[in-house]
């Protein structure tokens, strides 16, 4: 399973804060046909997401998405104005990204 950094956890509740987010809405963390990660913050988990529920930040992550990101951390940073920047990273490991970054 992904690992979440405790800045990526505060960037995800922020976001899940804001006025007119519905409860239970979570950050999905899925696959596209060509098996690029996506992000997207959706109301509840699909059918056989796994889901993370920690200090206010809910994480679903997909079947085929909890595989890729076997071994992996999601992590976050402040993007200036252009809002957070998500981005998957060797766990406890400080150097690039192994994808690009994710503005919400």
């Amino acid at each position: 399973m992904v690992t979440i950094t405790d800045q990526a956890l505060s960037a995800i509740s922020v976001l899940l804060a804001q006025d007119g987010v519905p409860a239970g809405t979570g950050l999905r963390i899925s696959t596209d046909p060509h098996r690029r990660l996506r992000l997207s913050f959706t109301p509840q988990p699909r059918a056989g997401d796994s889901v993370i529920d920690r200090d206010g930040a809910r994480v679903f992550v997909e079947p085929d998405a909890a595989q890729a990101l076997l071994g992996r951390a999601l992590d976050a940073e402040a993007g200036g104005t252009s809002g957070v920047h998500f981005a998957v990273c060797r766990q406890f490991d400080t150097g690039p990204p192994v994808v690009p970054s994710f503005p919400p």
